[in-house]
């Protein structure tokens, strides 16, 4: 994630929740448990995690959550946000660099809405298999290809969506077997700031499972 991009999500922390809501909805985290098949008490990472859009569905399975985020200021609205819970663990680190978490640490790894602001998608990709464990699953959720720039310009986008088949090779050459990517049935949506521009994008839904030792 590149330094305006990280001044940009601290400058719009405390306006994020909101936010959010007018781009996509709650059934976006609940398809991303469904593809990872999540089971109580295990435990997952979940990468970029904001102010806890997909922690919050997490915790409501009884899952354990390692919340991942570049932003201390996100971080911060979120440890507020969910102050009585004692199954969260913060860490504040960009994901396409390292993880601060040790090798098959965790059962599930998340990324929802973060691949697109980082520099390096596939070296996330890879950061997020190495902290998953054996047979575990990484689960991605984010934009199709598209052609808004605005997104670029006002949400620091580094990325302007994603073709599937990319995403399937990055999750192979990753370590991960049984990829795929596939509709999830929801829609990014945003205007642009002078209003002359309204976007809506499909979303995907992205997975690989660690390979075991044998």
């Amino acid at each position: 994630m590149n330094a305006d991009s990280k001044s940009y999500f601290e400058d719009i922390s405390g306006e994020w929740d909101q936010m959010r809501e007018c781009f996509f909805s709650e059934k976006v985290r609940e398809a991303a448990c469904a593809i990872a098949e999540v089971q109580p008490r295990q435990s997952a990472a979940d990468i970029g995690a904001g102010t806890g859009f997909l922690t919050e569905e997490l915790l409501s399975r009884d899952l354990r959550v390692v919340a991942v985020d570049q932003s201390s200021a996100m971080l911060e609205l979120m440890q507020r946000k969910f102050l009585h819970s004692n199954d969260i663990e913060y860490k504040q680190a960009q994901a396409d660099e390292r993880i601060p978490l040790p090798d098959n640490s965790v059962d599930y790894a998340f990324a929802n809405m973060y691949l697109h602001h980082v520099e390096s998608p596939l070296e996330a990709i890879r950061e997020m298999a190495r902290i998953t464990t054996f047979g575990g699953r990484v689960v991605i959720t984010d934009l199709d290809a598209h052609t808004y720039e605005f997104l670029r310009e006002e949400h620091h986008d580094r990325w302007m969506g994603f073709e599937r088949d990319d995403i399937t090779v990055w999750l192979k050459e990753a370590g991960l077997k049984e990829a795929g990517t596939d509709c999830i049935g929801e829609d990014c949506c945003d205007t642009s700031c002078d209003g002359t521009t309204t976007a809506r994008i499909s979303i995907f839904g992205a997975w690989g499972t660690k390979k075991g030792r044998h």
